[in-house]
């Protein structure tokens, strides 16, 4: 089974894009223009940087996740990018 997770990614402008993978670091590839599939809300805005992402046990709880944390301010979100560990994943 697929491992799910929710991620964040910044643009060069500061724009915040979060949502749910489970390969996080192919998105931002597809995102950023490399390969095909990307959002087309992040297309020219690169370029692009994962500020965060966090395990999640399954697609269910990550598009869960993915929708509380759209509903924090972007100052929370900033914290938590902030706080973000890529050693801890």
């Amino acid at each position: 089974m697929n491992n799910w997770y929710l991620y964040m990614v910044q643009t060069s402008n500061g724009l915040l894009y979060t949502g749910i993978s489970t390969d996080p670091q192919r998105r931002l590839r597809q995102h950023s223009g490399e390969l095909a599939g990307g959002a087309k809300a992040l297309r020219g805005k690169g370029p692009l940087t994962l500020v965060y992402q966090q395990p999640v046990a399954n697609k269910s709880a990550a598009a869960k996740a993915e929708y509380q944390l759209k509903q924090l301010p972007r100052s929370a979100k900033l914290a938590l990018a902030a706080s973000y560990n890529p050693s801890e994943i």
